[in-house]
C-alpha cells in the first residue's frame, strides 16, 4: 500500500510539471489539463446564455481554475508521499499526539503548508530523504507561483495584440473604403498591415491557446466579428489593377488561411473552408 501511494503521488505531481511545461514554455496541440479546464470553463459557460460571455469573466475564471487544478493535484501528489510514512518519519510540535495526526487530511496539511511555503514547522518530517523531499515541494510551489504570474504576463499583451488588430479592422470598415482609394500604394501599404498583423494574433493563438476562450465584449474589438471585412478586403483587393494591391491581397489571403487552420487544428475543428471556419469562430463567442 505504501508503494502504491508513493507511485500515485508521484505520478500526479509528474503530470502537473509536465501540464505546466507544455502550456507555458512549449503548448502544443494535444493539450492537457490546462486545455481541458479552459474548455470546459467555456463550454459550461455557454449553458447559462449569453450573459456570462458579455461579462467577460470565462476566460479569467478558467485560468484561476487552472492554476488552482494545478496547485491542488500538487499538494495532493506530496500528500500521497506523505501519509504512509507518518507518524513515524515525522516530528510534532508539544501538545500535538502523533498517532491523532498521521491522517490523510494530516498529509494534506503538511503538503499544502510546505507547498504555500509557510514553514510553520508544527509537524516537520524526520527521516532523511523526505527532508530533501519537503524543500523540493518548496521549490515546485514557488515555481508555479513563477508560472502563474508568467502566463499572466503573457496572455493579457497577446488578448492586446487580438483587439488591436479587430479595432484596425473596425476601422477600415466604418472608413468605407471605396474600391479606387483601395487599390494604390496606401491600399497596398494598410494591406500589408493587416497581413502582419493577422500573422502576429496567429502565433499568439499557437503560443497562448488560452487566450481563445476570452469573450471581448466590445464588438469592435471582437476579432471574430472583424474578421469578415478582412476576407472582403482580400477578395476586393485580389481584382485591383495595382500590382503591388494584388500581391498584399494574395498575403492578406494566405495569412488569413493560416489563422483559419489554426483555430480549426485547435477550437473549431470543422475540417472546412476558412469562410466557414471564421463563422464557427464567430459563432462560438456570439457573433454572426
Amino acid at each position: 500500500m505504501t508503494w502504491l501511494l508513493t507511485l500515485v503521488g508521484a505520478a500526479l505531481i509528474l503530470f502537473i510539471l509536465r501540464d505546466v511545461f507544455h502550456t507555458l514554455w512549449h503548448p502544443t496541440r494535444h493539450g492537457g489539463l490546462s486545455r481541458l479546464v479552459m474548455r470546459s470553463v467555456w463550454r459550461l459557460s455557454a449553458h447559462h446564455g449569453e450573459r456570462r460571455r458579455p461579462a467577460g469573466l470565462a476566460g479569467p475564471t478558467g485560468m484561476m481554475a487552472v492554476v488552482a487544478a494545478w496547485s491542488l493535484t500538487v499538494a495532493v501528489g506530496w500528500g500521497l508521499l506523505y501519509w504512509p510514512r507518518m507518524p513515524e518519519d515525522f516530528s510534532y510540535a508539544t501538545g500535538l499526539a502523533p498517532g491523532e495526526h498521521a491522517g490523510p487530511v494530516d498529509a494534506l496539511y503538511v503538503s499544502l503548508v510546505t507547498l504555500a511555503t509557510l514553514g510553520l514547522g508544527d509537524i516537520a518530517p524526520t527521516s532523511g530523504w523526505l527532508r530533501v523531499l519537503a524543500p523540493m515541494e518548496a521549490l515546485v510551489g514557488f515555481a508555479l507561483l513563477s508560472a502563474t504570474v508568467a502566463w499572466i504576463l503573457g496572455i493579457y499583451p497577446a488578448l492586446a495584440r487580438r483587439r488591436a488588430l479587430a479595432l484596425r479592422l473596425s476601422h477600415v470598415r466604418r472608413a468605407q473604403m471605396d474600391d479606387g482609394a483601395l487599390d494604390s500604394a496606401g491600399g497596398a501599404a494598410l494591406l500589408d498591415g493587416l497581413a502582419s498583423a493577422l500573422s502576429t494574433v496567429t502565433v499568439d493563438f499557437q503560443q497562448y491557446p488560452e487566450s481563445y476562450y476570452f469573450y471581448d465584449i466590445d464588438r469592435h474589438t471582437s476579432l471574430p466579428a472583424q474578421l469578415d471585412h478582412a476576407v472582403g478586403l482580400a477578395d476586393r483587393a485580389a481584382r485591383a489593377r495595382h500590382p503591388d494591391v494584388r500581391l498584399s491581397a494574395s498575403v492578406l489571403r494566405t495569412a488569413l488561411q493560416d489563422l483559419a487552420e489554426v483555430l480549426d487544428e485547435r477550437f473549431t475543428r470543422t475540417g472546412a473552408d476558412s469562410g466557414r471556419v471564421f463563422a464557427a469562430y464567430a459563432k462560438d463567442h456570439g457573433r454572426s
